[in-house]
């Protein structure tokens, strides 16, 4: 059985589009999948890049982009009142429904869809408490987002994620290869088909490539 890797940030709507399509996309397959909630912002830290909402022009086409891809897909998708906002509180929520800070699937749909679906405040802090308590009560557990272990898990899921060479959401790994995007769903379903192609030259092949320019 494989095994796949899911990093995500829930205020990234590709990794929502992925979150809703990956079934669809693994149909057929024996695998198992961890959710890893991770600071999008954070990977962006690391790599010293700027975010697509950060820069006008394409924040204005990510935004476009998502919704016709939502519409394309027939996912019910809306954009939040803004965006980006803080996703802190929604991942440290996420990480103290499970003692090793891995939600399951049901936690992550029911994040997600706080966020895009019905274009609410994603980051409003009454919906935040309202859902923190829906959860605990759903899971019985007292949720303590503030809990220095819940920060300490989301900070080893970021050093995790770099060390594995993530460097977006949403990312899939598996058997050490990482496929980056809504879009490389496609790729990874052909990996786990056993498609001829990963076991040639090519995948390596790629981080071989010499640079020719670089700017300074």
């Amino acid at each position: 059985m494989k095994h796949i890797t899911f990093y995500l940030d829930f205020v990234s709507p590709y990794a929502y589009l992925a979150f809703e399509a990956l079934p669809a996309a693994l149909q057929g397959h024996s695998v198992s999948v961890t959710y890893k909630p991770i600071l999008f912002a954070g990977l962006l830290r690391h790599y010293g890049q700027l975010g697509p909402a950060e820069i006008p022009a394409k924040r204005e086409w990510t935004y476009r982009q998502v919704l016709w891809l939502a519409h394309q897909q027939g996912i019910d998708f809306q954009m939040p009142a803004t965006h980006p906002f803080n996703p802190l509180g929604l991942l440290r929520l996420a990480l103290a429904t499970d003692p090793e800070g891995l939600p399951n699937r049901y936690v992550c749909e029911t994040l997600f869809r706080h966020v895009w679906v019905g274009g609410a405040d994603a980051a409003d802090a009454l919906r935040l408490q309202a859902l923190t308590r829906s959860l605990a009560e759903e899971k019985a557990l007292a949720l303590d987002m503030d809990d220095a272990a819940v920060k300490a898990q989301l900070r080893a899921h970021g050093e995790d994620a770099i060390a594995k060479s993530v460097f977006g959401v949403p990312s899939f790994e598996v058997d050490g290869k990482v496929f980056w995007g809504q879009d490389a769903l496609p790729m990874l379903r052909s990996y786990l088909d056993g498609d001829a192609w990963f076991a040639g030259a090519h995948w390596d092949a790629a981080a071989a490539l010499p640079v020719g320019a670089a700017r300074l």
